[in-house]
């Protein structure tokens, strides 16, 4: 057995929380995810605290804030100089691969039917097996780059295709331990139909949706509601696949596997487009969180630690025994999933949105919150504020912001939310403010605290342990 466990990162694109039996949708089964969760702990407070697709990644794999970063909306450029997960565990003799959806690149865009790619090198982060592309939504006989600048098609349907260049790498011998981020595509809101026929025979024909989606978007709703749904049927399958590969190969009792999302979707909830995320709502922020490790992370628990996608980095360098680097922002939250007495907890995350566009520097939809344990305040840059009780009101149905006799609660969250945003040197500006923050390559030059030094230059390895 290897003297630190192996890490397996698996992490669905627009996953909210709430579409799983396990946090109370009973319209599907998802055996293996329950079972994952039942040998596991589970977090019932993981926050997408910018709950767009690069923001999130940057934030996953550098345990960095957006506006440290740069990376306020999708397709822009990592820069080199950061210190990655991969470069962490690589540090200490671990094999690294990334799989699947990486978008933390300009790629092709837009690339829905061509090939799209990651170059060589830093723009990779550190990871050295690669089976990724950077944004498409080709999920039956897609593409991937290898480890050079070809690129391979697979045959069948995204979700198995991964799970086989999964195991091919955690196949290659030798006696280095792996860290491994899978990253399948699925689930997506959109009304088209992206799964295999076999997984809408396990969804009702016409899906009930939340109340707090409004009557004339029910119809709509329902529809990609249903495609949603079977593509979570394909991930559970592919769960499925991976604790079966781990049991077949003596891997299990020594793989710290774990799984979540970059964000959810709205699905119609509040009014909003059903395939829309980018908002301070639960639809949007709260993600599923699954961690197992046999011995250390088991049982079937459910804790309710506050976790922040910067959270991430440092509480699993933490619970494999790798050094957590300097320039990482994150709170090593470890001690808390573990369930130890006196454990280290926050009480709020920042959370945040900046453009009106996924991929362009456009004034409209800026707004920054905090999300508690219990409740959810959002102050919007038009000037609307927003406040809801997460226990009485989960739905978030009831805006308290300007109820007078919950004035003491709105001033305690503003002035946390405003602690949080000075901390990262945030001033809520339009859009457009941000747009110098890149060149005419979408590389990062700038961030909140001033100008950087070269995009591609080489980072300080000092700052590694």
């Amino acid at each position: 057995m290897n003297e630190r466990p192996n890490l397996l990162f698996v992490f669905a694109d627009q996953l909210l929380a709430s579409c799983l039996p396990l946090y109370g949708e009973n319209q599907i089964e998802t055996p293996n995810l329950d079972r994952l969760a039942s040998e596991g702990v589970t977090l019932d407070n993981c926050v997408s605290t910018c709950p767009v697709c690069t923001p999130y990644r940057a934030m996953l794999i550098t345990g960095r804030h957006p506006q440290t970063t740069g990376h306020i909306i999708n397709s822009t450029r990592t820069r080199h100089t950061e210190i990655s997960i991969a470069d962490a565990f690589a540090s200490q003799g671990y094999r690294t691969g990334w799989i699947g959806k990486w978008h933390l690149h300009t790629g092709v865009w837009p690339a829905q039917n061509v090939p799209d790619w990651v170059p060589e090198g830093r723009d990779r982060m550190g990871f050295q097996h690669w089976r990724a592309y950077n944004m498409h939504m080709v999920y039956f006989n897609g593409f991937v780059n290898g480890d050079d600048w070809s690129t391979e098609q697979w045959e069948g349907y995204e979700t198995e295709a991964l799970n086989r260049y999964a195991f091919e790498f955690m196949d290659e011998p030798g006696d280095d331990p792996f860290c491994l981020f899978l990253s399948p595509h699925q689930p997506h809101g959109t009304p088209f139909d992206y799964a295999p026929k076999h997984c809408y025979e396990r969804v009702p024909e016409y899906p009930t949706v939340p109340e707090n989606v409004p009557e004339e978007w029910q119809e709509r709703s329902r529809k990609m509601y249903r495609n949603y749904l079977a593509m979570v049927i394909a991930l559970d399958d592919m769960i499925g696949e991976i604790l079966d590969y781990l049991d077949r190969t003596g891997k299990a009792d020594n793989t710290l596997l774990v799984f979540t999302s970059d964000h959810g979707t709205q699905v119609g909830a509040h009014g909003i487009q059903p395939w829309e995320k980018r908002q301070p709502y639960e639809e949007s922020i709260h993600v599923p969180f699954i961690i197992r490790l046999p011995g250390t992370l088991d049982g079937g628990i459910r804790r309710d630690t506050l976790t922040a996608p910067v959270d991430l980095y440092p509480s699993l360098c933490s619970l494999c025994d790798v050094p957590i680097p300097r320039t990482v922002e994150g709170h090593d939250l470890s001690e808390s999933w573990l369930g130890r007495s006196g454990a280290f907890e926050q009480q709020a995350v920042l959370t945040m949105n900046f453009s009106k566009r996924y991929d362009h520097y456009q004034n409209g939809m800026e707004w920054r919150g905090i999300r508690t344990k219990r409740h959810a305040y959002a102050r919007w840059l038009n000037g609307l504020t927003e406040l809801f009780d997460l226990e009485s009101d989960p739905l978030e149905m009831t805006n308290l912001a300007e109820d007078s006799q919950h004035s003491g609660l709105r001033e305690e969250m503003e002035n946390h939310l405003a602690g949080l945003l000075a901390k990262r040197g945030d001033a809520l500006h339009a859009c457009e403010h941000y747009r110098s923050w890149v060149d005419s390559q979408r590389r990062v030059i700038h961030n909140a605290f001033g100008p950087l030094s070269h995009p591609e230059g080489e980072p300080d390895w000092s700052l590694l342990q």
